[in-house]
């Protein structure tokens, strides 16, 4: 284990709480509160590994999409196999793609309160109040789609003041951005209160690839639409009302591989990976006599999906005598869900606050795979139409046990069936059931002043599938579910004067037939055989540490500081000739960092410094091979205005060359040997961006 970049985070995170002990009373830290559990709570009063980054946060550390975002989240990695993040990992806890098969996200991801889990790259950032994420377990909240945690992204809400601001951003790689929001009171008979808020936003860019064969620099280019329309309504006597719409057009492409590891690809046929997603979600609470509440929220969403890529990374031409060979896979996907959510809640001041819910969710799902190529003589073509439906019922409970004036215990069940069906073309038929339960007990104690202990026990779970294909050997074809038990304790607290706040967590899990997502080449020197899979482990742990620290050190100053340490193993895990016994997961660094400064000038001036850093890694369970340990810094500076603002910003300032996904394998004719192949996260980058509020 490398300890020099934990000694130097530690040191700074308490050098931070130092420094804001010597400095006289100043502005004061805004309270964060999480809305992604069954109750809105602040975050300093829940137990449990939770980050919650606030509106200036997503604005200063943002440019366009959530994936700028995530180097400042401790224990979460993602998966680079797609134009954008779909397939994040907490804790080491995640899927890393989804090629084929059925739905089976372990990461939860909700934009406000439509579920868009395994489906999350439509995350823009564009009038976003906050990104939550709660690390571990949500098994009394969410169940099988959070495992291993969940991310949920909050925009912002409509208000009674009128209201229209825009916003433009251009930069190298061709980056352009621009953004409008308007809103405002509704016009509503006596007695009844409302306002609306409308958002709509394009960027695009030209991915940071050049294709030689082609002579363009758009081959992995991104073009990105998000429009939403929010309404509040309201009576004097609580009862509310919000509805929300959500089209989301993310056309990108994808030609993000090359065979010489370069950002100069070759591909003659340059894949694309868009989702187009709408959605509508209502939010209804109705106060009931005694202080309790019924609240009811409907969602339902469809999108269409394309996944295309180039699996050759080359052209005939540039083959030359060891051709032809040619490979194209198209995935086309259709997904809809419909969700309810219905639970009461009895009086936040009883003598035992409780809630009581039932969700219900369908989920159909069809994908069409067409894959072509040759290799030599040999052409084929191969489609594979398949359908896949899912009814899912849960009821779950909740009580909070004051056993001291001080001290809180929280009892969390849920039960929940998840009935499925598969069939494709290729005659392959499953119907599993799964009967699956998880909760989570945690006690809370008060300390003098805003300081708190807590401790908690959660079991999350994660439904059972299949592997498709007529080539998957018969004993893997199916696997197992998978379930997660989590033991965490930790500390959260903040100053006086409530310009510190820290927390610090220890956690242990205890993976119970883990679900191992792997790959094979069936055949050495065909490429074309190349498989992806899910099996169970035996068994897998994971320990680890996180911790976090905010500052206000007088009126311009601002620290914010994380750290995140993780040890993982499997345990009884056998592939082929692959022993795994005692390697860690994959896409789980063993150490992550960030840090943060901002100074503000009180006559508008504004500069922020953003550090971040993490492990080398696994890229995955089917080989050995890793990627190095990376740094990466971005600067942003501007003058801050009452109506207006603009700021010009570097990302990447060191132009580190880092990877987010690998693949090994052989791809290179005629003698195809076994390579490690990189897609690199972006480079350096430049850019401008400017706001104006009328």
């Amino acid at each position: 284990m490398t300890v020099q970049p934990l000694i130097l985070i530690a040191s700074l995170l308490a050098g931070t709480a130092a420094a804001s002990a010597a400095q006289p009373p100043a502005t004061t830290l805004e309270p964060v509160l999480v809305t992604a559990t069954l109750r809105p709570m602040p975050a300093a009063a829940r137990p449990g590994g939770v980050t919650v980054l606030d509106a200036e946060d997503v604005r200063e550390a943002a440019v366009v999409h959530l994936e700028e975002l995530l180097p400042q989240l401790p224990s979460l990695s993602w998966a680079g196999a797609s134009s954008r993040p779909r397939y994040f990992q907490l804790r080491g806890i995640g899927e890393l793609e989804q090629y084929q098969g059925a739905p089976n996200p372990s990461i939860g991801f909700l934009v406000d309160e439509l579920d868009f889990s395994g489906i999350g790259m439509i995350a823009s950032t564009f009038d976003v109040e906050q990104v939550e994420v709660l690390r571990g377990p949500q098994g009394t909240r969410y169940g099988a789609n959070a495992l291993g945690g969940l991310i949920k992204v909050k925009t912002r809400e409509p208000v009674a003041q009128r209201e229209f601001s825009t916003e433009a951003t251009v930069g190298d790689d061709g980056l352009w951005s621009l953004g409008a929001v308007a809103g405002g009171p509704l016009a509503l008979e006596a007695g009844l209160e409302g306002a609306w808020r409308a958002v709509l936003e394009r960027a695009t860019s030209d991915g940071f690839r050049r294709n030689l064969y082609l002579g363009r620099n758009d081959t992995n280019g991104r073009d990105e639409m998000t429009a939403r329309l929010r309404f509040r309504l309201g009576d004097p006597g609580g009862r509310r009302a919000d509805l929300s719409f959500l089209y989301a057009d993310f056309d990108n492409r994808y030609d993000a591989f090359a065979i010489d590891n370069g950002f100069d690809t070759l591909s003659d046929r340059p894949g694309r990976d868009a989702q187009r997603s709408t959605g509508a979600s209502l939010d209804l609470a109705w106060p009931l006599a005694g202080g309790g509440e019924l609240r009811s929220i409907t969602g339902a969403a469809a999108s269409d999906i394309v996944a295309s890529f180039d699996g050759d990374w080359g052209n005939e031409r540039d083959w030359g005598a060891a051709g032809p060979y040619d490979f194209f896979s198209e995935t086309r996907r259709t997904r809809r869900t419909l969700s309810e959510d219905l639970r009461y809640s009895g009086s936040a001041g009883a003598a035992v606050p409780w809630i009581a819910g039932v969700w219900l969710q369908r989920l159909e799902e069809d994908n069409r795979v067409a894959d072509d190529g040759r290799y030599l003589g040999d052409a084929f073509v191969r489609v594979l139409d398949s359908r896949y439906r899912a009814t899912s019922a849960a009821a779950y409970g909740q009580a909070d046990v004051a056993l001291a004036p001080a001290t809180t215990l929280t009892i969390g069940l849920r039960a929940e069936q998840r009935d499925a069906r598969y069939a494709d073309t290729d005659g392959i038929r499953f119907d599993p059931r799964d009967r699956m339960w998880g909760g989570e007990l945690s006690l809370v104690h008060r300390l003098a002043g805003a300081h708190s202990l807590w401790t908690s026990v959660a079991r999350g779970y994660r439904a059972g599938g299949f592997n498709i294909g007529t080539s998957v050997p018969e004993d893997r074809q199916q696997f197992d579910a998978e379930y997660l038990w989590s033991v965490e304790a930790g500390w959260k607290g903040a100053d006086a004067t409530g310009r510190l706040r820290a927390d610090v967590n220890l956690y242990y899990m205890e993976r119970r037939h883990p679900q191992v997502s792997t790959s094979l080449q069936l055949d050495p020197e065909d490429p074309l055989t190349f498989m992806f899979l899910t099996d169970n482990a035996g068994g897998g742990e994971a320990r680890g540490l996180e911790s976090s620290a905010a500052v206000r050190a007088g009126e311009r100053l601002e620290f914010e500081a994380m750290l995140s340490w993780m040890e993982s193993r499997y345990e009884d895990y056998r592939f082929g000739d692959r022993d795994l016994e005692g390697r860690e997961f994959a896409h789980a660094p063993e150490w992550k960092m960030a840090l943060a400064a901002t100074w503000r000038h009180p006559g508008g001036w504004m500069a922020r410094l953003d550090l971040s850093g993490e492990a080398g890694f696994y890229f995955d369970t089917s080989h050995d091979r890793r990627a190095g340990s990376r740094f990466l810094a971005n600067l942003r500076t501007g003058y801050e205005a009452e109506r207006w603002s603009a700021d010009v910003w570097v990302r990447n300032l060191l132009d580190e060359r880092y990877p987010v996904r690998g693949f090994y394998f052989g791809n290179e004719p005629p003698d195809f040997p076994t390579t490690l192949y990189l897609r690199w996260g972006d480079p350096r980058q430049f850019g401008l961006t400017a706001r104006y509020s009328f």
